[in-house]
């Protein structure tokens, strides 16, 4: 661990370090156990006191980051909906999900960092600056993890129609992958599985992606007998209303026959494999030791089967198993040649340089491509070759025609794409007539093939496509007419015998366009991503129109590892979808709906968001489109025994600026603004008071104006008791703002009031008063909106700081009036030489009490936005939970299940049990919310007189669950909030009861007002 006495990290960068290595070394099982019900808590409710942020995101990713074997389903599905929520419930400053997706990243490599103390320690505290929210450091970062800025509003096209996870040769689970789509922001996944799909598998999927507004689809891809070898349909049933009806689906009988099916097709593949194994020992063995000088041991099948675990066992497997074996070896041999190498003369030493350069270059793609390939191993018959019908499975046997009618008996609601690989035009033509028009889909591009340079095959069937989506008959027939001479003039006798069929295609070719002419055939782009090849392309696409400006001209910027633009074009729209805004009385409804007849307010009322629409149907191939990659390509891997030329050039300072410690950083800010402030005053003013004391006047204005706003912001005058007013304050903000104060002085007292209008045009407090503060304003409001623009503030913020500066004039006028009054009744010679003097600190005075005004309002709103979207989380898990307690109680009157909840606890029943402590946490939470969030009995306060009486006396009533202070005790005790549980279990034992009260003298408000 680095030392502290250092002027580098905070307190909290150790304390958060310390604490996810302890987690990170400890026993797992135990923390699993106390975090049962940890993901019903609101992030910002009670369970703040026991853990920080960071700590809380970090165990999520820690359990996410677990191989598939490790943790049950529902353990990883809950941590990622923790996960989301932590990161979701950040500040709102504008980059909100960006924010979140950098906060995940980061945490990632942190836990991945484990054993690099000094690594870490500079990640935790990133993880803390990001978390700040700040724009301009969320941008940074994005750049830094190679992510695309995305809109807030989230409504970006981005997909990847062709992704694997661990279950068939990807390297992540399947909640991992969906929360890296989340984080690369992608909103519609394909995950494809080979031959079948396990119901388990199933259900996390969907959940998963339900959990983070991911839309996905299972795929699942079988092969089909065609002309001696196999073509590849993906078949992805649809139309189920969630994850339990899509789970129904597969446990009919008709399903799970098809899917045993699938499962001795994978059997089938597996002992493929294998063969490819037991051939590496007899013979590929020997190549290895002549080559790289080493002993490999023979490879266990079972240990084989055990590497691949979950997944499907695949040649990709066994290349980074048998590389995983040799790895070993290859080190030993590499420290054994560096030994050799110091004694060595000069030919030796070069023949050292080069087997070291040959063990380093000896990566999974040299075992697959010169051990494992078919073409390897002759004598094992090749698995993508029709050989032997009799030995192949069932399923396999089957033509695409015959496979597809299966498909479509077992649901009627389905996609079926065909997989384009190793197709040609005349196959794809044939394939789309047999079928009768029920392949729906065309992977008319896939990244892994592009990457293995096969695109040949892609323009003459992407024309095929067009010709039919249009139904050019024309077209059509030139195509087929060019497929049949070509045909006639091919060697191969079985490509001849095809020639009757692409004549009889012909003849019906009205058919072939009808089959298409109610819903085209679509195209399908994907990555075909693994996580695990070298070379190949990360997961996900994006269309580059619906990016945010910023994203669009960072891609071209991007000169180090520019993306990739596929060759497709495909067409876009902005919709606005607008709705009537939720929870609006119905006298509120009708006035606006009068006022949106006034030309102009034609949303009023409605919450309105804008949706990009791809037009798939006019995709058309182009040299550059409008589609790009959203992952980088994986870097052709080596074993490291090489240096890395990316690691050499000048030294650089180990810890920058950003890692300095944020109270140092935050001086350095003020004393960076205060020296121009504190000079300008000194060298243009003759009065002593300014000349001395004009930059602290000046500071302690716009110090105690970010104070205030911030207080009556979070509460004002009735904020709970329980917090401090430097609760409210954001330390950052207030030294940035200072910061950038200062070098408003030299601009606005010296350069605007003494050059540009005094000298330059006369105009002084004495002759043109409002003229003078009219400039000044107008040339503040200008360097706000600079500066702001600078920080990556959000346009609406920074056109508002101009606006703000224009209110301020007739302030600053009628201040200038007040002053100039006090100072003649109270005799002062030369009034007008005094206020000209002042005229800087006036204007600066009169525009800080408008911003005061104005962002105190916005933060109080803000903050009452804020709990009433935590106080509307609360209340519909309430709801839930209560609704569930009456279905186990259907005779019960509803109100008396509130009577006794401490019998709950006692109950036989363990889902009764269940969800009397999610009400539990759900009371506790609301306790929280009252006492520490700031507006939070305003926000309250709102809601409740909204509710429908019975609703509200239900809530009320449930509150008292409350007084059970042993059973809760022992939830506490138990790790409900975790091991750290002293301080939450003191402050509910010693505010539940002010809690009951405040809420109970609320709702007699609101009896009182109403009965009124």
């Amino acid at each position: 661990m680095p030392s502290r006495l250092t002027i580098y990290f905070d307190r909290r960068d150790y304390n958060l370090l310390e604490i996810v290595n302890r987690m990170l070394e400890g026993e797992q099982s135990h923390l699993e156990a106390q975090r049962r019900f940890f993901h019903y808590f609101h992030p910002r409710g009670i369970k703040e006191m026991a853990e920080t942020k960071g700590l809380r995101i970090a165990y999520a990713v820690i359990h996410l980051l677990e191989s598939l074997e490790r943790g049950r389903m529902e353990d990883r599905l809950h941590a990622l909906r923790a996960l989301r929520d932590e990161v979701l419930c950040g500040p709102d400053q504008g980059l909100q999900k960006n924010t979140a997706r950098v906060l995940i990243e980061i945490m990632k490599d942190l836990v991945r960092a484990h054993g690099d103390p000094s690594r870490q320690l500079k990640l935790a505290h990133d993880f803390r600056i990001v978390a700040s929210g700040k724009p301009r450091i969320v941008r940074s970062y994005l750049k830094r993890y190679r992510l695309l800025e995305m809109p807030e509003e989230w409504n970006q096209l981005a997909f990847d129609d062709h992704v694997h996870d661990a279950n068939t040769k990807g390297r992540k689970s399947t909640t991992h992958l969906i929360m890296d789509a989340w984080i690369k922001g992608i909103r519609r996944l394909r995950v494809v599985y080979y031959n079948f799909i396990r119901p388990e598998t199933a259900a996390e999927l969907m959940e998963a992606a339900a959990i983070m507004g991911i839309t996905v689809w299972v795929g699942i891809e079988f092969s089909a007998s065609f002309y001696g070898r196999f073509v590849q349909l993906i078949w992805v049933p649809r139309g189920f209303a969630d994850a339990r009806d899509f789970l129904r689906f597969l446990s009919r009988e008709p399903v799970r026959a098809f899917m045993d099916e699938g499962r001795a097709v994978s059997d089938y593949q597996a002992d493929y494999v294998l063969a490819i194994l037991d051939q590496f020992n007899r013979r590929h063995c020997f190549a290895v030791a002549e080559e790289l000088g080493i002993d490999p041991p023979a490879m266990d099948p079972e240990e084989f089967l055990s590497f691949v675990g979950m997944g499907q066992a695949s040649l990709l497997h066994l290349a980074l198993f048998v590389h995983s074996r040799l790895l070993p070896l290859m080190e030993e041999k590499v420290a054994q040649l560096r030994q050799r190498y110091a004694k060595a003369g000069p030919d030796e030493r070069r023949e050292i340089e080069e087997a070291i350069e040959r063990l380093d270059r000896f990566d999974p793609q040299s075992v697959y491509q010169r051990f494992l390939k078919p073409e390897q191993n002759p004598s094992v018959p090749d698995i993508n070759r029709v050989s032997g019908m009799e030995s192949l499975p069932s399923l396999m046997r089957l033509s695409p025609c015959k496979l597809v009618d299966r498909l479509v008996q077992l649901h009627s609601g389905y996609r079926i794409t065909l997989n384009l690989s190793n197709l040609r035009v005349e196959d794809v033509l044939e394939l789309l007539y047999d079928c009768n028009g029920r392949i729906t889909r065309l992977e008319i591009f896939n990244l892994k093939d592009f990457s293995d340079g096969k695109v040949q095959h892609i323009p003459p069937i992407h024309q095929l496509q067009q010709a039919i989506n249009s139904g050019n008959v024309i077209q059509l027939k030139r195509i087929i007419l060019d497929i049949i001479e070509k045909m006639k003039a091919d060697t191969d006798p079985t490509a001849r015998g095809r020639v009757p069929k692409f004549r009889k295609i012909l003849a019906d070719i009205e058919s072939l366009r009808d089959m298409y002419k109610i819903k085209p055939l679509r195209p399908r782009i994907g990555s075909d991503s693994t996580g695990q090849w070298p070379g190949m392309h990360g997961m996900g696409l994006a269309v580059m129109d619906s990016l945010p400006g910023r994203a669009q001209r960072a891609i071209f910027q991007q000169t180090e590892t520019p993306r990739f633009f596929l060759p497709f074009y495909v067409d876009t729209s902005l919709r606005l979808v607008c709705k009537p805004a939720a929870g609006m009385g119905e006298k509120t409804a009708r006035v606006y709906q009068w006022l949106r007849r006034v030309p102009g307010f034609s949303h009023a009322g409605m919450e309105c968001r804008r949706e990009w629409v791809a037009h798939e149907d006019f995709t058309r191939m182009v040299a550059q489109g409008n589609i790009l990659t959203l992952g980088g390509v994986q870097a052709g891997s080596t074993n490291g025994f090489l240096p890395d030329p990316s690691q050499a050039g000048p030294h650089r300072l180990l810890f920058p600026w950003r890692y300095l410690q944020s109270s140092l950083k935050n001086f350095l800010k003020i004393l960076a603004g205060f020296v121009p402030a504190s000079l300008t005053f000194y060298l243009t003013h003759d009065w002593w008071v300014l000349m001395y004391f004009g930059a602290f006047i000046w500071f302690s204005i716009t110090g105690l104006r970010n104070i205030l706003q911030s207080v009556m912001g979070g509460g004002g005058i009735g904020r709970s008791h329980l917090l401090r007013w430097k609760d409210y304050v954001s330390w950052d903000r207030l030294a940035d703002s200072l910061f950038f104060t200062g070098f408003s002085v030299p601009l606005l007292d010296f350069l605007t009031k003494t050059l540009l209008l005094d000298y330059g045009f006369g105009i002084t407090t004495a002759t043109h008063p409002v003229e003078l503060y009219a400039v000044m304003a107008m040339v503040n409001g200008v360097y706000l909106t600079s500066h702001n623009l600078y920080r990556g503030l959000p346009k609406t913020v920074a056109y508002a700081n101009f606006f703000r500066s224009i209110f301020s004039i007739p302030v600053a006028f009628g201040i200038n009036l007040a002053a100039g009054s006090l100072l003649s009744a109270f005799g002062a010679a030369q009034v007008n030489t005094i206020l000209q003097s002042w005229a800087a600190v006036i204007s600066k005075t009169a525009s800080d009490c408008v911003a005061g005004v104005i962002e105190g309002t916005v933060d109080r709103a803000r903050n009452i936005r804020d709990r009433l979207n935590d106080y509307r989380h609360r209340l519909a898990q309430f709801f839930e939970v209560y609704a569930r307690l009456n279905m186990h109680f259907p005779e019960a009157d509803p109100t008396d299940l509130l009577e006794q909840p401490s019998e709950w606890f006692r109950s036989s029943d363990e889902d009764v049990r269940h969800q009397i402590r999610i009400m539990t946490i759900n009371a506790l939470d609301l306790l929280y919310f009252w006492m520490y969030q700031p507006r939070s009995r305003t926000a309250f306060g709102k809601l409740m007189s909204e509710m429908p009486p019975e609703e509200r006396h239900i809530l009320i009533r449930s509150q008292a669950i409350l007084n059970m202070e042993r059973e809760i005790s022992q939830m506490f005790i138990d790790g409900v909030v975790g091991s750290n549980f002293s301080r939450p279990l003191a402050f509910y034992l010693s505010r539940y009861r002010e809690y009951l009260k405040g809420i109970d003298r609320l709702n007699a408000a609101i009896e009182k007002k109403r009965s009124g």
